[in-house]
């Protein structure tokens, strides 16, 4: 998915001495697995290869450094959302390939399970209230995004006039979060994928079209 996070100047100082497009592909791995508040600066430089001094000169704090995983992230493991909002030719198919290739990113063996936003500082200490601020608006630009596809859909006549397309857009978005945490909790892609397939009824009617009030 597009991220919305305004970039940073560099800062300045001595030109570094890391690949830095591998260190954040290494520190995406260990912010996913232990969450925010879980990875310490220590796990981070040691999975990154570098020292605490370099961490701070290149990304400013560990804040920084997370700010810049999740723009990563969201242009890699993450950009299937957005790919399938802005790819498919109707609402339906859009929705239904961000759902069915959910359940295989959150399951794939060779990265951490879930979602790395979906569920991503749902909780935290006080102090690090505007981290979780950043993921929450991430998740609501999500939905956003969600409900604009749907909105489309019905001008094209895909969908009844009368959908209200911000309850569906977030009752999916409340199905990729509950994906997230089954995930997390050893839930297997052909679970999940099963699941895809009873919340598509909300799309086809067979659980009822949300109506707007």
């Amino acid at each position: 998915m597009k991220s919305d996070i305004a970039p940073r100047p560099r800062p300045r100082g001595r030109p570094r001495e890391f690949d830095e497009t591998k260190a954040l592909d290494l520190a995406v791995e260990v912010f996913w697995r232990l969450g925010y508040e879980g990875a310490s600066v220590a796990d981070l430089t040691g999975a990154m290869g570098i020292t605490a001094p370099s961490l701070y000169a290149a990304f400013g704090s560990k804040e920084g450094l997370y700010r810049r995983v999740l723009e990563r992230y969201q242009q890699g493991p993450g950009a299937h959302t957005w790919l399938a909002l802005t790819e498919e030719p109707t609402a339906r198919g859009a929705i239904e390939r961000v759902l069915r290739e959910s359940a295989r990113a959150f399951t794939r063996r060779k990265q951490p399970p879930g979602c790395m936003i979906s569920t991503g500082v749902l909780r935290c200490a006080e102090a690090h209230q505007p981290v979780a601020d950043l993921v929450a608006g991430l998740r609501s630009n999500a939905v956003k995004l969600v409900r604009e596809r749907i909105a489309r859909g019905i001008a094209a006549g895909e969908l009844p006039l009368e959908t209200d397309a911000g309850a569906l857009a977030r009752y999916f978005g409340a199905v990729v979060q509950g994906m997230s945490i089954q995930a997390q909790d050893g839930a297997s892609e052909a679970e999940l994928l099963g699941l895809v397939e009873v919340a598509m009824r909300a799309w086809n009617g067979g659980a009822g079209r949300p109506r707007a009030r």
